[in-house]
């Protein structure tokens, strides 16, 4: 250990960070060796450039000569030729086992008041079913459609990587075999104060934040999923994130249009409903295609301008949902230290110079991270943008209450599903605004779109009463107490 110690405290000192070892002479083997595995694990020459650019200078925002809404795909029609061709090709492709699914579930629920991962938030209001029990049953759905295997690979954090497991354990894996469940982790980046300093939040520990949704691309090369793929006949991955209760996991759609015109990433996009919603925006600027963020929206006026109709000119937003072809991947990850990073200004907690753990209220360092949708840069043509509606596709969970909250999704849903139940013959109760009243829920194992819904339900009897309606994975109505 002394002689990995002297190595690690030269390194510390070359780089100007020696002073995260300040406690070492405090600490025991145990902790002396957390703190070692966490200083062998930063990238200090990434991390100089990083404080370099962010931090220490002020870089100039990118600027663009021209930039211009991007063409998107209109939403899916049956009744449209090239929509027909690209279902029946993303059916192909989910059948010949070519489609893998890659979830984002690194977050914790801390937001929503609830102590664990967000995938195990009961967000089922009548069942409390949980967001990961709810991608596990698409799932279920589309493999007896299709009689393929969908592998689910799921990147986590370290904070939350051993509750996962864990839960995933205690609920079965959900009926799925556990051999075609993984779980993989993301690289965790220091945080540094507004000097450039490495941050400690307790003595052997330093602060650190995940490396951000663009962390999925190293991730899946260096945690061996993309072998797991070439092994399996996997060439392309159903890129989600866990808080989209909504989310078609495997659309055959964007799969589809995804394989006939050579997608290498290929995206869905929601026509945005004011300048201002919390989405990035997709567009080409000089010409290349890039999303910007939607926190730098003041940095390019025209991205907030409307049309005559007071609708956002710049309408394609982002709801991160991806479809990905493993090649590309490991082609962006030859060419990773040329990915764009980028920083937060945050409320950090960190140990004071007397050993106490202080809890800002102001910011007072920086986390850095990378965003997958700046992979979109590297592709070698016009990326493929998939308009979606939103209702059944799109329901983002950040929060309990107010916009892209859990209240939002399940009125989303109840709307959504309340046209199914309308289509099948059984009337839903709305208000006079045409909002319908009552909790629904419908198991995705019994159904997946409105089309399976009505066939399946034709002849069933279905009372939608307060509470409301919860329909199982064989199309029963659940008992529910009012």
């Amino acid at each position: 250990m002394m002689r990995t110690i002297d190595n690690a405290r030269e390194q510390l000192q070359q780089h100007g960070q020696e002073h995260v070892l300040r406690y070492w002479d405090d600490l025991d083997e145990v902790a002396r060796a957390r703190l070692l595995r966490q200083i062998e694990q930063i990238d200090l020459g990434l991390m100089d450039r990083l404080i370099a650019q962010w931090v220490l200078n002020e870089p100039p925002a990118e600027s663009f000569d021209r930039i211009d809404p991007i063409e998107m795909i209109p939403p899916a029609d049956p009744g449209r030729a090239d929509a027909r061709e690209a279902w029946e090709a993303g059916e192909e492709a989910l059948r010949s086992g070519r489609v893998g699914l890659i979830l984002v579930a690194g977050g914790q629920g801390t937001r929503l008041g609830f102590d664990g991962p967000k995938g195990a938030y009961p967000i089922g209001p009548l069942t409390q079913k949980t967001l990961f029990a709810y991608h596990a049953d698409k799932i279920h759905n589309l493999q007896n459609r299709y009689g393929c295997v969908l592998p689910w690979y799921i990147m986590v954090s370290r904070a939350n990587a051993a509750a996962t497991a864990a839960f995933f354990e205690e609920h079965d894996y959900f009926g799925l075999h556990p051999s075609n469940v993984t779980f993989f982790t993301q690289r965790m980046v220091p945080c540094v104060d507004e000097s450039g300093k490495f941050m400690l939040d307790a003595p052997d520990h330093l602060a650190e934040n995940p490396n951000g949704h663009g962390g999925v691309i190293p991730a899946v090369v260096e945690n061996g999923i993309a072998e797991d793929c070439q092994r399996r006949g996997v060439d392309m991955l159903s890129y989600f994130q866990v808080d989209n209760w909504a989310v078609k996991v495997a659309d055959p759609y964007l799969i589809g249009y995804h394989v006939l015109r050579d997608g290498k990433m290929s995206s869905k996009n929601l026509r945005k409903n004011a300048v201002r919603e919390a989405v990035g925006v997709h567009c080409l600027c000089d010409g290349q295609y890039r999303v910007i963020e939607y926190s730098a929206l003041d940095i390019y006026p025209q991205l907030l301008e409307t049309d005559v109709d007071g609708q956002p000119r710049y309408a394609a937003g982002n709801p991160a949902i991806h479809v990905i072809d493993v090649g590309f991947i490991e082609r962006i990850y030859a060419v990773y230290d040329t990915f764009p990073w980028w920083p937060a200004h945050k409320k950090i907690p960190f140990l004071s110079d007397r050993g106490e753990l202080v809890r800002p209220d102001r910011p007072n360092g920086y986390k850095f991270e990378t965003f997958v949708f700046d992979a979109l840069r590297y592709v070698p043509h016009a990326p493929i943008a998939l308009e979606i509606r939103r209702d059944g596709e799109y329901t983002p969970i950040k929060q309990f209450e107010g916009d892209n909250s859990v209240v939002a999704a399940r009125r989303s849903m109840a709307r959504y599903w309340g046209g199914w139940l309308e289509q099948a013959g059984h009337a839903v109760p709305r208000n006079a605004q045409g909002e319908v009243t009552v909790d629904i829920e419908i198991s995705p194992r019994f159904a997946l779109t409105q089309e399976e819904f009505v066939e399946k339900a034709r002849g069933r009897t279905y009372a939608v009463d307060a509470p409301g309606l919860a329909i199982d994975d064989q199309g029963n109505a659940l008992a529910l107490d009012a």
